[in-house]
Formats: structure tokens, C-alpha cells, sequence
């Protein structure tokens, strides 16, 4: 019998298709708030837009500055406009930069979050928040930044790009496959992480092939949805901190680092992890998960190496020397040789392989 504890996550969750503009302001006024704050990045501005235009009286402003990877003086900023115009709650519409600026917010100011996802990152089902400052990105969990309540509209994702639907969508994917092995899993965590795994991994190339597909949209956050959830209940091993540090350090975009190195870092944990990689091989129908996941989003048009994303080789021994400076959960020991493997793997692009420990 393997032993466990479980804690259930408090929120409510919304998934129908024109949510984000007639259920949140259901979801608000249920929650007794009436001065709320929208932040969003500028590219989501317009669709934040329609979301403070439903919610009609009880918006206070809209705040479109987020951005990537949260900057501390973005977060500083927010904060400040959050506290002047008097809010009691913030609603974060976007992907994971405005609801990381969203969840910063709730923790230095204790506002209830609801939180409308338009990517596939997963974040809004987390209680881990995130700041980057003087070049690091530093992570912590906090129950206070878990949104109250998330709707998930499948028509707000319409306007995703297919190579941005893909690289959201497998970051979500890397949340289920380290939950899979973290130390802190349980029975019900790994049957949401391969479900989750499964039904995003089947909705991609639906959304590939035809954009506008709402089912398809909508099996995606469905997908997110309890890919983030398994995030949420364990510790991150060797990919999230990895993808943290060429984040936080190296500026490198959020979904497409994790697209990258994800294969690699399960090809170098799989020969310490074999029942988390039979779980995940059932959910992707294969015997070699590393191989199918970067095949998967390859074919979708998703970038291969950490050298499309701007990465040089000399930055690989500086960031395996940050990641090896961290203590953490991994199921295999961490080490400047393995991690230095995976990263030359994840540079060059190659095909995902077991590595020296």
C-alpha cells in the first residue's frame, strides 16, 4: 500500500464556451465582490476589455501591463494601482504572465483572484507564485494566490496561435509527467496527471488542423485543467527548475522552454521513474514517451532546440551550475554532468536519450 496525503484544492471552476463574459460576473458577484480590478498583458488588452465591460459597475480599472516571467517593478506597479483604486478582488484574463501578475497581487495584498485562463500554461489551478528580480526567478507557494474561482471559455482561446496553442499546451503536459514522480504524489494526483496528459496530448492536433475547432479548444482546457491541478498538489523536480532558471536568467520564452526540454528531462529521469513513464506512455498511446512528446510538437511546428529560442552554448554551463545549486525532489540524483547532458540534448535539438547520471 503506498501512503499519501491528498488536500483538495478550494475553488470553483467554470468551463463552457462565452464564459469569460457571462460567467464571470456570476462568478464575482458570488463571491461578494464589487470593486475588481481586470490586469491583463497588452496583448490581451481587447479581450480584457470585454471582460471588465461585463462586469459593468463592479470593474475599477483595467491594467494591461504584465509580462513575462513577472518583473518585480511590474508587480510593484500593479500592486500600487490595485491599492489606489480601492479594489476587493482582481480578475486576471490572459495566459500565465497576467495571471502571475494576478497572483502577486493576492499575495502582498490578500485580494481573492478569479482568474479567466486564454492559454493552456495551467497556472490558475497552483497555489505557486512567481517573481523574477535582479536576473532571478524566484518561485513560492502561498494558498492565498489560488484564484477563488477560473473560467475557462474555450471561444477566448480562439485567437491563440497554433505554435503558441502547442508549446501552452505541452507545458501543461510537463506539469502532469513531474507530478507523476514527485515524491509527494498520490492515487488520485496520478490518475488527473495521466488523464490530463492524455486528453491534452489528443486535443492538440485538433487544434492544429483546424483552429477554429471549439470541441477541441475546450478538451484542451480541460486538459490544462488537470494538468495544472497535479502542479498544484506536488513539488517541481529537475524540468520545472530548469525551465525557471533559462526563464528567470536567460529571458527565454515561458511555454517554448518547457516544449524544448521536457523530452530531454524525461529520457534522463525515466530509468529512476518507471512507473511514472508507463503512466505517462499510456496516456500518450507509446513506449517512449520523450520520443513521442518531442515528435508530437515537432509535427505541430513547435521549435526542437534551446538554440531556436536564443540560448548561445556558453550559457549552458552557467545555467546547470544554477540548477545544480538548488536543492530539490528529482527521482534521479542531480548532477553537473546530467544536467550539463540534457541541456547540450535540449540545445542542439537531438533526439531525446537516457543520459549519465
Amino acid at each position: 500500500m503506498k501512503e499519501f496525503a491528498y488536500e483538495a484544492q478550494p475553488m470553483r471552476v467554470v468551463l463552457r464556451p462565452g464564459a469569460s463574459v457571462t460567467a464571470t460576473p456570476d462568478e464575482a458577484e458570488r463571491l461578494g465582490l464589487r470593486r475588481l480590478l481586470v490586469v491583463s498583458g497588452p496583448r490581451g488588452a481587447r479581450t480584457a476589455r470585454a471582460v471588465a465591460d461585463a462586469l459593468a459597475g463592479a470593474c475599477v480599472g483595467l491594467h494591461s501591463e504584465a509580462r513575462m516571467h513577472v518583473p518585480a517593478e511590474v508587480a510593484d506597479r500593479a500592486v500600487e494601482v490595485a491599492r489606489a483604486a480601492s479594489a476587493d478582488g482582481c480578475v486576471a484574463v490572459g495566459g500565465g504572465s497576467a495571471i502571475g501578475l494576478g497572483k502577486v497581487i493576492a499575495l502582498r495584498t490578500g485580494l481573492p483572484l478569479v482568474a479567466v485562463p486564454s492559454t493552456y500554461s495551467g497556472s490558475e489551478m497552483t497555489p505557486v507564485w512567481g517573481l523574477t528580480e535582479h536576473g532571478a526567478k524566484r518561485t513560492g507557494r502561498d494558498p492565498s494566490v489560488l484564484p477563488r474561482s477560473v473560467v475557462y471559455d474555450p471561444e477566448l482561446t480562439l485567437s491563440l496561435p497554433v505554435d503558441l496553442s502547442v508549446t501552452s499546451g505541452i507545458n501543461a503536459v510537463a506539469h502532469a509527467a513531474e507530478a507523476l514522480y514527485a515524491p509527494d504524489t498520490s492515487p488520485l494526483v496520478s490518475l488527473m496527471a495521466e488523464e490530463g496528459a492524455r486528453a491534452m496530448a489528443g486535443a492538440l492536433p485538433g487544434v492544429a488542423a483546424d483552429p477554429g475547432d471549439l470541441d477541441a479548444r475546450g478538451r484542451a482546457l480541460y486538459g490544462a485543467w488537470l494538468c495544472g491541478a497535479t502542479l498544484g498538489a506536488t513539488t517541481m523536480g529537475l524540468h520545472h527548475k530548469l525551465c525557471h532558471v533559462l526563464g528567470g536568467t536567460f529571458g527565454l520564452p515561458h511555454a517554448e522552454t518547457h516544449t524544448v526540454v521536457l523530452p530531454h528531462v524525461l529520457a534522463h529521469n525515466a530509468p529512476a521513474a518507471p512507473e511514472a513513464m508507463t503512466a505517462l506512455g499510456r496516456a500518450l498511446d507509446t513506449d517512449d514517451a520523450p520520443h513521442t512528446l518531442r515528435e508530437l510538437s515537432g509535427r505541430l511546428g513547435a521549435p526542437r532546440s534551446l538554440a531556436e529560442l536564443g540560448l548561445t552554448e556558453a550559457d549552458l554551463t552557467v545555467a546547470a551550475r544554477e540548477v545544480t545549486g538548488q536543492a530539490y525532489p528529482n527521482p534521479r540524483p542531480i548532477s553537473m554532468a546530467g544536467v550539463l547532458d540534457v541541456l547540450r540534448a535540449a540545445y542542439a535539438g537531438d533526439r531525446p536519450l537516457q543520459t549519465r547520471s
